[in-house]
């Protein structure tokens, strides 16, 4: 956070004053704000998802306070529009609730269609696994037609995988991300071995999830391993 409430909707003011011989003329420098955007972010002051504006700043030579000469630019930040405190744009890094509430059911069926599509959309027990990991990641009324919609929509779309997992890769630590990738390897064990496309599918997740390929092998093999001694 870089300020608080209460600045001056035309900026800062800085001390420069200078006067003309018998005259009442007063000079100096000011910086003018002006609102660029708008959007919604994570407010760490209010401590929740809050509207913003995203401001810019230039310096200018006034008189009178009146600005007159535009100099250089003088920075920029967003603020928060219920509280007034401004942030840097790095702020907009951190996801709001409302993506992290989306990101994953999103990133789920995303990882969970491409292992399908990378063995046998039509096996029972894959199917089964992977309508239960959907709903356990908050989609309750996930269910086999709908997991049937998405398998035909990612086999004509080519299913971008990267943009969902990159957002849930994000907010996951590296335990829980391999706890993911353990999950999606599931599906692909539910009706068998791993077949050759569907270890490259884990892998392809692992990499959009933030993993090194060093790191999916292990996780990769000790599911299975896991798998076989059930």
């Amino acid at each position: 956070m870089i300020g608080g409430p209460g600045r001056s909707e035309d900026g800062l003011k800085f001390a420069w004053p200078g006067s003309l011989e018998g005259d009442m003329l007063i000079f100096g420098l000011r910086v003018c704000f002006r609102t660029i955007g708008h959007g919604e972010f994570h407010c760490q002051r209010c401590g929740g998802d809050r509207q913003y504006r995203h401001r810019v700043g230039r310096r200018w030579f006034h008189i009178f306070y009146i600005p007159v000469v535009r100099l250089d630019k003088a920075g920029e930040h967003l603020q928060c529009t219920t509280c007034g405190g401004r942030y840097r744009t790095g702020v907009l890094a951190v996801p709001t609730a409302a993506q992290m509430e989306a990101a994953l059911p999103a990133g789920t069926l995303a990882a969970a269609t491409c292992m399908l599509l990378a063995g046998d959309p039509a096996s029972g027990p894959a199917r089964r696994r992977a309508v239960d990991a959907v709903r356990s990641a908050g989609l309750a009324g996930y269910d086999e037609s709908a997991l049937e919609e998405d398998l035909v929509q990612s086999a004509v779309t080519g299913g971008d995988i990267a943009a969902p997992l990159n957002a849930l890769a994000a907010q996951l630590a590296v335990p829980a991300r391999e706890w993911f990738l353990a999950d999606v390897v599931r599906i692909g064990l539910a009706d068998g071995q791993l077949t050759d496309d569907e270890r490259l599918a884990a892998r392809q997740v692992a990499a959009n999830l933030g993993l090194t390929a060093a790191h999916a092998y292990g996780v990769i093999t000790m599911t299975e391993e896991g798998a076989t001694a059930e």
